[in-house]
This record gives C-alpha cells, structure tokens and sequence, in this order.
C-alpha cells in the first residue's frame, strides 16, 4: 500500500492518520497475463490503479474488431469509465498484457472519500483532468495526423510501452494495418 501512498502523494501529501482513513477503501490484487479485469457485459464495479503490469482497455465493434483505447501502467487508472461512474454493464474489455497488481476502488468509496475527505476530492479532480486532456489530445491526434505523425508521437511519448506492447496492439491503438506500422517502425 505504500506504492499508492506515493501515488497519492504525488499531488497531495497525507498524515499516517490520513493515509490510515483512506486505506480501507483500496483492495490489492495481483494479475497475470492474459487475464482480464473485466469483461464486456460485466458489472463494473471497480476503477482500477495499475501499481506494476501493462493492461489494455478495449472494445469490440460489429465485426468482431478490436478497438483498443487506451493502454495502462504502472500510476494509471483504468476502467470502463462509462459503466463505472453510470453504473452500467461495461462494454469495455481491460485485459493485463504483462503481470502486475492493481489496486481496486468502488465508485461508492470513491465518492465517499471525495465528499469525506478534501484531499481526496482534490486528488481524484486532478487526475480526471488529466485524464480528459490525454483523451482530448489522443482524438485530436487521431482525426488531424497522420500515420506517421501518430507512430511518432506515440514514441515519443511512451518509449518504455513501444518495446514492451506487441506491434499488433501498437497498430490496433494507432489505427493503422501491421504492415504500416512496419514500415513506420523501420524509418
């Protein structure tokens, strides 16, 4: 619990005593690869913290394609947004792609921590926001650039996650074929 801790911390710093109220609400989970958190169709329940691991956050369309939206790792948070905070069956899959553990947090102690707890309203405030620019800035990318663009700006931005995520997966995130995404990777 100390890795999230320090997550926390990184935008507001808590007493023990804090850090001891907010404990209770997390529950720690270990995951293997290729194992899912959830399922389409599944009762979201959960937000999710990744504390180690690669995850991947994806649908299904009409035609059986897989549409990923956003990858996950170690201090990102995760879910089927929609299902979570409307309470609603996910259509999202998040499957791990790399082991780790993620931490666990219900909307109801979410929003009791928030309405309890000012720190935490804070915290949770901040990081949808950022949530909601990197979402922003990933369709504005998607719409205005080019593959290539896109290829680059990914790598730029996630160097750690383009030598660690199967090329497939990269493609399926960038919108592009495999085979572009070759020719993108060898220039």
């Amino acid at each position: 619990m100390q890795r999230l801790r320090d997550h926390i911390e990184e935008i507001t710093s808590l007493t023990d005593e804090e850090f001891e109220y907010i404990k209770p609400f997390f529950t720690l989970r270990k995951v293997r690869k290729n194992q899912f958190l959830l399922h389409e169709s599944d009762e979201v329940k959960f937000e999710f913290l990744a504390l180690d691991g690669i995850y991947k956050v994806f649908y299904i369309d009409e035609n059986g394609k897989e549409h990923i939206v956003q990858f996950a790792k170690k201090n990102w948070w995760m879910t089927d947004y929609i299902g979570f905070f409307k309470q609603n069956n996910a259509t999202m899959f998040v499957e791990c792609l790399k082991e780790g553990e993620v931490v666990c947090l219900t909307l109801e102690g979410r929003e009791k921590l928030a309405a309890e707890f000012h720190k935490m309203e804070h915290f949770f405030r901040v990081k949808l926001t950022n949530g909601y620019i990197a979402l922003q800035q990933r369709i504005t990318l998607l719409l205005s650039s080019t593959p290539q663009q896109r290829y680059e700006e990914f790598s730029r931005l996630y160097p750690d996650l383009i030598l660690q995520i199967p090329k497939k997966y990269v493609a399926e995130y960038l919108g592009v074929s495999r085979e572009t995404l070759s020719r993108l990777y060898t220039k």
